[in-house]
């Protein structure tokens, strides 16, 4: 049963010929393509199917010269000079952004097509070497790869200054609460926060790293601002005993360890281990 309807009923497809044909005469009315669908209907074929099976993209061959050597290459006729560009960088070895294609004196772009600036079976095209491009390409490679050391550098410095901002919290939290620390861990916490304002004052960056950078820069001036206060108040509050006698509980209880001395003993360690040809001044220089 065919499931194509119409309204002659005398009118039936031909069995091959993809035509109609009038039951009678044979005479045949109109043209048409016909296709067999999964489900077992046949119905007439759209145009734009008929169309597509009838326009084939013609495959041409091109010859390039590359020095003293010929590469032939097979190629559609509708493809770009770019496409073209990275069937060569095999034979050649040439990456295709540091060749230059020339068709007719002429240096074609990367975007550019075949079939439009004429190029036929057979045609003939010059590749050169395209030193400026690569030059310039290397360049950018070392400016991304600098740049790329650059942010690593600020982003090992960031997560330092997060870890002396988290113990500058703590030690807010301790003053503002009533009670009195060692004025030597306020200190050591000032001097480790130099440093990693020293670090910053070495990274060299432009644009949005640069941006970064400063930031960062600011954010160690106000915790050691805020530490300069947290030592006036500091001061102000009675004193609960000197640097030994925070020691001594230890000797009687070993296992119990004050909060300053966790937070201190660290501290002296990376204080101890960092070399300082610095001159701490109370005024910031501008970055």
């Amino acid at each position: 049963m065919l499931g194509v309807k119409s309204r002659n009923p005398g009118m039936v497809p031909a069995a091959k010929g993809g035509a109609f044909t009038t039951g009678g005469g044979g005479r045949e009315v109109g043209v048409a393509a016909w296709e067999l669908r999964p489900c077992g209907m046949l119905v007439q074929k759209r145009n734009s199917d008929v169309t597509q099976s009838q326009t084939q993209v013609p495959t041409i061959k091109v010859k390039v010269k590359y020095g003293s050597s010929y590469h032939e290459v097979t190629i559609k006729s509708q493809a770009t000079f770019g496409e073209l560009k990275k069937m060569l960088a095999g034979p050649t070895r040439l990456n295709p952004l540091d060749q230059k294609l020339v068709f007719r004196d002429k240096e074609r772009d990367s975007k550019a097509y075949l079939d439009v600036a004429g190029v036929k079976d057979g045609s003939r095209m010059v590749l050169f070497d395209d030193i400026f491009s690569r030059e310039k390409r290397l360049v950018e490679n070392l400016k991304s790869t600098k740049m790329e050391k650059t942010k690593k550098e600020i982003v090992d410095v960031t997560i330092e200054i997060d870890k002396l901002a988290k113990q500058v919290g703590n030690l807010e939290m301790e003053i503002y609460g009533g009670k009195k620390v060692v004025e030597k861990i306020l200190l050591n916490l000032i001097e480790l926060l130099m440093s990693q304002l020293i670090k910053l004052d070495g990274i060299v960056a432009d644009g949005d790293v640069k941006l970064q950078r400063r930031m960062q820069v600011k954010r160690v001036q106000r915790y050691i601002e805020k530490l300069d206060a947290l030592k006036i108040q500091n001061s102000k509050i009675a004193s609960n005993g000197d640097w030994a006698n925070i020691r001594a509980p230890l000797q009687r209880h070993p296992n119990k360890i004050s909060f300053e001395q966790k937070l201190l003993a660290p501290m002296e360690k990376q204080r101890d281990s960092i070399k300082w040809p610095i001159v701490a001044t109370t005024e910031w220089e501008k970055f």
